[in-house]
């Protein structure tokens, strides 16, 4: 049991570490986009950085690819390593590379390639940590485990943060133009290495060691590819897809695009908003493991749904309510209760979809599929809000919001209980 917790804490630090590296570029895109681009118009700057930043998200499906592959034939920790590593030479080479002015048009190729390899990593990261959680975990208290990789995610986010603040507090604007933002990359390229050691110290999953091995003979002269296989479950490439869909747009609703709406439409300053974010963030974490550990006794079902007619009924009210909210702790208040819907999803979506899949094509299967929906829906959820704001009609955001839940919603209705149907 010790060795079992030890690895799946090795594993969730990683997954923060992962996550803080992917996070960190975002935070830190003011700083750094005058460093790559030529001298002109800030936004044009910060618009280059901003694509390069969705280059990077386009690469999860990629990397959701093969990863999967990867790992469903060469263990989920080989492809742990493997990820991280990614990460870590994404961050430093954003960290060392000479800015426009030293090297011309190769600082934003470089920052290209640096994104390519963090969006890979991110990517394969996913499906292999859910994998990897899920397996390693008893029956009895999947749920609680595998809901780490969501407090991890959300520590990352919360870190990058935090290393945006003290870095504010500690250096000048102009050492942070010039210098300082290098400094969140090497951080993180320093931990990378950190969570490599970790990892290195983990346990295979039994159920990858233990998977079936032995095909028949026209498989052995020709094995299928691992898309094939996939390629034999449809209905639960669909229901990961269909799982997806709603969380994904309502936790970017919620977790990234609030800062710019507590600021564009409820009028708060950033300091505010960022406050107000960041405190619901951290409850946000906390609740992880707790709706987990209610899935394990309850069944995985209920706590789908309780995400699903929460977000399909609250998100307009509470949008609504967020964009009239006049001071910090209303807000604060309105943000923890959507997030505590959200949480009815991102606390056991990795072991819901986990349990739909055999061994042998499961890092696949969960991530691929999730990486895709993610890549469309998740990835463009801002754009949408901003877009409708811009046109004058926020409130249709609002009810794209509840759509994408609903058609989630009727999958949770249509889908048996993975916890009793798991193919683990």
């Amino acid at each position: 049991m010790a060795s079992r917790i030890r690895s799946i804490f090795s594993g969730s630090v990683g997954n923060l570490v992962e996550w803080y590296d992917w996070y960190v570029y975002s935070a830190f895109a003011l700083y750094f986009a005058p460093a790559f681009f030529p001298k002109g118009n800030l936004t044009a700057q910060l618009l280059n950085s901003a694509a390069i930043f969705a280059v990077g998200f386009l690469m999860r499906p990629l990397g959701g690819w093969l990863m999967g592959i990867y790992a469903d034939r060469h263990g989920r920790k080989a492809a742990l390593l493997l990820s991280v590593l990614l990460m870590c030479g994404g961050s430093l080479l954003i960290a060392l590379t000479p800015g426009y002015s030293q090297i011309g048009v190769a600082a934003p190729v470089l920052l290209v390639l640096a994104r390519l390899l963090q969006g890979l990593s991110v990517g394969g990261e996913y499906g292999t940590s859910a994998t990897y959680l899920s397996e390693m975990a008893d029956q009895r208290n999947r749920g609680f485990f595998s809901s780490f990789q969501y407090v991890t995610l959300i520590a990352g986010q919360l870190l990058a943060l935090l290393v945006q603040l003290g870095l504010q507090k500690v250096l000048s604007t102009e050492e942070l133009y010039a210098w300082g933002w290098r400094v969140p990359f090497a951080i993180g390229a320093v931990a990378a290495l950190v969570a490599l050691y970790l990892r290195r110290t983990m346990e295979e999953t039994d159920a990858f060691t233990k998977q079936t091995t032995g095909p028949t003979s026209a498989e052995a002269a020709a094995p299928p590819s691992k898309l094939t296989v996939l390629m034999r479950y449809p209905r639960e490439v669909l229901t990961v897809v269909g799982l997806t869909l709603g969380g994904t747009v309502v936790f970017y609703t919620f977790t990234t695009y609030v800062q710019k709406f507590l600021v564009n439409t409820a009028g708060f300053s950033k300091d505010d908003a960022t406050l107000v974010s960041f405190g619901a963030l951290g409850v946000a974490m906390l609740l992880q493991p707790v709706l987990g550990a209610i899935s394990d006794r309850v069944g995985r079902r209920p706590v789908l749904l309780f995400f699903g007619i929460g977000s399909t009924l609250g998100t307009y009210p509470l949008l609504t309510a967020l964009g009239q909210s006049t001071g910090p702790g209303a807000a604060f208040g309105l943000l923890v209760l959507a997030l505590l819907i959200v949480s009815g999803y991102t606390s056991i979506n990795a072991v819901v979809k986990a349990e739909l899949f055999p061994t042998e094509i499961r890092a696949l299967g969960v991530g691929l599929p999730y990486a895709l929906t993610v890549a469309v829906f998740g990835g463009s959820a801002e754009y949408v809000a901003l877009l409708a704001k811009d046109r004058g009609v926020e409130t249709w955001f609002y009810w794209y919001v509840t759509a994408c839940a609903a058609i989630s919603l009727i999958v949770y209705l249509r889908m048996g209980d993975t916890r009793d149907t798991s193919r683990m």
